[in-house]
């Protein structure tokens, strides 16, 4: 099929922010993995320059920067069921497991000094991406490979219009790179890469009356995202080498946070996300070779997605002046309707479990630590879909752990 599915796909994942519906990957610091992405209206340390550039007004200190690194883990997801031949439209029976993933992943926040009622913030991270493998028949007709690789560097400010109010804002500077692989024994085979360059922006508003008490609304912009590429292979045995582009949005999504500190020891943290990946309703190829623009591999796929609900709660502890714990909960669920989901985008309704600490070995030093679990629904097909497929996906899950070095002065 096309290449440009190829880069299509690795966009697609790039909606987002913690490991989440679509491969959105919204944990990008200690704090935000250990309460589950339940970190908006209580972000008080350097990464409120990404998850809520407003709250920078609040920050003591000079100076603030976090630095840290992500290990994600994606055990094999299964299938069970039947999958049509696309190119003879046989059902063929299938009991397969994708590949096991692994990823490293850096980021950097940091959060500048006043200057008056302004302050500065910038933040480099991945919020979105990973990687699916099939490498059996008939996964591997539509989806033997899809990686994403994400980059966004996000440069905030925020200003203190009153004692109790702020208000952020910030430019998303991103760049994607896609790889596509999927093949047929006869019919075809393509090998594809893409990339691009886009940009969009973020909004953030604080309402703090007391120290104790913090209301949060953040937004991030849609991003569309023209992907453009070369791929090769074959068609029916005839060898190509073409170019091409492909246009995925990367929803725009709103957080509404509430944050409680109880005594100076406990903090909570209700957060409401709404994803709009409605704005996800077909895959559209567009070929350089009118032969293939002309195929069906040129032919617009239905997507049709759904706008999501995300609750999250995070609970902060100081037990000492020195270490702080952190739980946190989340209920997530997915865009993808039964009726176009695909090998390449296994996707279901997640509960994620989390925890963490830090330890402050002195009033400038910050060391974190955070784990997060992703269990997600089996997810059933009951009916022969738009994709081909009949049947269910099992041990949809991941493992997050992140480690941090953080310093104000």
């Amino acid at each position: 099929m096309q290449r440009k599915i190829l880069s299509s796909m690795v966009v697609l994942a790039i909606a987002g922010s913690s490991f989440g519906a679509a491969y959105k990957i919204p944990e990008q610091s200690t704090r935000s993995m250990a309460l589950a992405g339940a970190y908006v209206a209580g972000a008080d340390a350097a990464d409120a320059a990404y998850f809520n550039p407003a709250n920078m007004s609040w920050i003591e200190g000079f100076l603030n920067f976090e630095i840290g690194f992500k290990y994600i883990h994606l055990p094999p997801l299964k299938f069970d069921g039947i999958a049509l031949d696309p190119v003879t439209l046989t059902p063929i029976i299938s009991q397969a497991k994708t590949e096991t993933e692994d990823f490293i992943i850096p980021y950097f926040h940091y959060v500048s000094p006043d200057f008056g009622r302004f302050k500065f913030g910038i933040s480099l991270t991945t919020p979105a991406g990973l990687s699916k493998r099939w490498k059996v028949d008939p996964q591997r007709y539509t989806a033997e490979e899809f990686t994403l690789k994400v980059g966004e560097l996000n440069p905030t400010l925020s200003y203190k219009l009153t004692p109790h109010l702020s208000l952020g804002a910030g430019i998303r500077l991103i760049y994607a790179k896609g790889i596509a692989k999927y093949q047929h024994p006869v019919a075809y085979r393509v090998d594809m890469e893409g990339d691009t360059f886009e940009y969009g922006y973020n909004f953030a508003v604080s309402y703090r009356p007391n120290e104790e008490f913090t209301l949060s609304a953040t937004y991030r912009s849609k991003v569309n995202m023209d992907i453009e590429g070369d791929a090769e292979g074959h068609l029916a045995g005839t060898p190509f080498s073409v170019g091409g582009k492909v246009q995925i949005p990367i929803p725009s999504s709103l957080n509404l946070g509430i944050s409680y500190t109880y005594k100076k020891k406990t903090k909570l943290e209700f957060v409401f996300e709404k994803t709009f990946w409605s704005a996800y309703n077909k895959l559209d190829f567009d070929f350089d070779n009118p032969l293939l623009e002309s195929s069906n591999l040129g032919k617009p796929r239905e997507r049709d997605w759904e706008d999501t609900n995300t609750l999250r709660f995070g609970v902060t502890h100081s037990i000492t002046d020195k270490f702080d714990i952190m739980f946190g909960y989340a209920i997530d669920e997915t865009p993808i309707p039964e009726k176009t989901l695909g090998f390449e985008l296994p996707d279901a309704f997640g509960k994620i479990y989390s925890f963490g600490f830090l330890i402050h070995p002195s009033q400038t030093l910050e060391i974190g630590f955070a784990f997060l679990y992703v269990k997600k629904d089996d997810r059933y097909i009951d009916y022969i879909n738009l994709n081909g497929i009949k049947g269910r996906f099992t041990d949809l899950k991941a493992q997050l752990l992140n480690i941090s070095l953080g310093y104000k002065f």
